[in-house]
């Protein structure tokens, strides 16, 4: 491709709304325009990008025996309702109406349509199982668009979801997408992890998030420095902790603590540590109120408590529900004496002499016994922390941060008992087909490639991303001889790879820069005073590494720095 002939605005500096690495790179590189919040154009070399995680995607799930299919972006309502979610996903579903007044909305998963189509066609245990997967076109009104293809409202996604006679069948399925989704992002060039997570609004028993570790991740994973497990901090285990030494035996005794609510006012006007505070959160859930307690240092993790409780949601009680539970203000909440369920993180079990809220205003206990003083019910509450215990080796876990990329799931019967998905067994029963669902954020993997893969100079792709392998860059146009000798290189390279030809008549400095920015993984500089001694010079982005080659030899040194 010729670079004079190319759509390729870059730009020296990066828009004002911007927010993280990848969206300002992909902005000042010409990969994407904004058209609204959360809705890009893809250009040329960005389009080209996202073309070869596609290209990696298809090709994986295709040799894991998955089968492409395209479903359509506008879904009746009527499927969701089957399945009850029309009511439940909220304002992220784009609902819309026709002419004749039907109910639509745009996909942001296609669970339903994939599930009415495989209920209409598969009848026998014969047929299954079945993966079918598309790469399409999603959007999900995202209360707060942000980082540009990190988080739009519309994107590209890889969806796959799988149909099977019996759990066993899944459980192999879904070791079969897990092993393909570890070969994707191989190939990509992408450090990354596969951890443990929640299913969110998917739903489902049990999944795994692929994670590109990057600085800039929105997500923290606890990852184990001595195995191989690792768990989004949602969902990560925390080993019961051991025994703390013996309790005083001193008495409950009310302290006054005006105007002290948080922990750290508390813990500082108590001349005490944060571990030996108790706090006592109250929630709002659909069985009633309950209070959740933790060690002041550590962070209550609302997944885990809605599991303890069994509840379909919690939240955060409003103040007047905690005056009522507790008859004190927010802040002042504590376990003793308190009459609604109490759930304690197994960190609390072990507390003795420890200070907690007094459920009256301006007053807190001190001395309390957490095996004395109260009776709770134990769980894994918490986020997990560096340094925290391992569940399964005697490690420590270290904390990254991660940009997840893809998601697999183990979704049961949600949908296909919901929507009568059914088959007949071997015995000529009708049982209900149990499903899988397994998503790539497409354009999302290319933005985290970025995030992980740039200096100050722009991106520096790896090379299965790259839009293009090489790109020739004669430093003169105007003088003939540089220009036959990058037409001549330039001709001779792209048969074997992909090249841009900087054809411009722009000045050296201004090639070099966008260059570096749009971080192609080797640069050839053809310059008139080396070519007079017969030599081109070979650039490699990642490492920076130069080196004077003779002109005849270039086409071969491309491909020895690109192997």
């Amino acid at each position: 491709m010729r670079y004079s002939k190319m759509l390729l605005p870059t730009l020296k500096e990066s828009p004002s709304d911007a927010e993280v690495v990848s969206q300002k790179l992909m902005m000042r590189a010409g990969m994407i325009r904004k058209v609204a919040a959360g809705i890009y154009t893809l250009l040329p070399l960005g389009l080209r990008a996202v073309r070869n995680v596609e290209r990696i995607i298809r090709e994986e799930m295709n040799r894991a025996g998955a089968q492409e299919v395209s479903m359509p972006v506008v879904i009746p309502a009527e499927l969701w309702q089957e399945s009850g979610r029309w009511d439940e996903y909220g304002k992220e579903l784009l609902r819309l109406r026709d002419r004749h007044d039907r109910e639509f909305c745009l996909g942001p998963t296609h669970e339903e349509v994939v599930t009415d189509m495989v209920r209409r066609e598969v009848r026998s245990y014969r047929e299954l199982p079945l993966n079918l997967y598309q790469i399409q076109t999603k959007f999900r009104d995202e209360i707060r668009p942000r980082f540009g293809l990190m988080r739009g409202r519309e994107f590209v996604m890889k969806d796959a979801y799988s149909f099977h006679a019996t759990a066993e069948s899944l459980d192999a399925e879904y070791e079969n997408m897990y092993r393909a989704y570890t070969r994707i992002f191989e190939r990509c060039g992408l450090a990354f992890r596969a951890v443990e997570a929640e299913t969110g609004a998917i739903g489902g028993r049990f999944s795994h998030e692929f994670m590109v570790l990057a600085e800039s991740g929105e997500d923290a994973i606890a990852s184990c420095a001595k195995c191989a497990y690792a768990a989004n901090i949602e969902r990560a285990e925390v080993r019961e902790p051991e025994a703390l030494k013996p309790a005083s035996g001193q008495a409950v005794e009310r302290v006054s603590t005006p105007g002290m609510k948080t922990i750290e006012e508390v813990s500082a006007f108590l001349k005490t540590r944060p571990e030996l505070m108790i706090k006592t959160l109250i929630y709002e859930t659909d069985k009633g109120l309950v209070a959740a307690l933790v060690r002041g240092d550590h962070q209550i993790n609302e997944f885990k408590l809605k599991k303890v409780t069994g509840a379909q949601w919690v939240k955060l009680a409003e103040e007047a529900q905690v005056q009522k539970a507790t008859g004190a203000p927010v802040g002042f909440a504590g376990p003793v004496k308190l009459s609604i369920p109490i759930y304690a993180d197994f960190g609390v079990r072990n507390i003795s002499d420890g200070f907690t809220g007094a459920n009256e205003l301006d007053a807190h206990l001190k001395h309390v016994n957490a095996s004395r003083d109260f009776h709770a019910a134990y769980a894994d509450l918490r986020n997990a922390e560096a340094g925290d215990r391992c569940p399964r080796c005697e490690g420590t876990f270290e904390i990254k941060r991660g940009i997840e990329v893809g998601h697999i799931f183990k979704l049961g019967t949600k949908y296909s008992e919901a929507m009568g998905a059914t088959f007949l067994d071997e015995e000529g029963k009708e049982r209900v087909i149990t499903m899988g669902c397994y998503g790539i954020g497409v354009g999302r993997t290319a933005a985290a490639a970025i995030e992980q893969n740039h200096d100050e100079a722009g991106i520096i792709w790896p090379r299965p991303l790259a839009p293009f392998d090489c790109m020739v860059l004669p430093v003169n146009v105007k003088d003939e001889e540089t220009r036959k000798a990058a037409e001549a290189l330039y001709d001779e390279l792209r048969s074997e790879m992909e090249v841009l030809l900087d054809d411009r008549d722009e000045r050296a400095g201004v090639k070099f820069k966008d260059a570096d920015l749009i971080g192609i993984p080797v640069r050839v500089t053809i310059g008139e005073r080396n070519l007079k001694q017969g030599k081109v010079e070979i650039k490699e982005r990642r490492s920076g590494d130069v080196r004077l080659v003779d002109l005849k030899e270039a086409a071969v040194e491309v491909k020895k720095s690109l192997s």
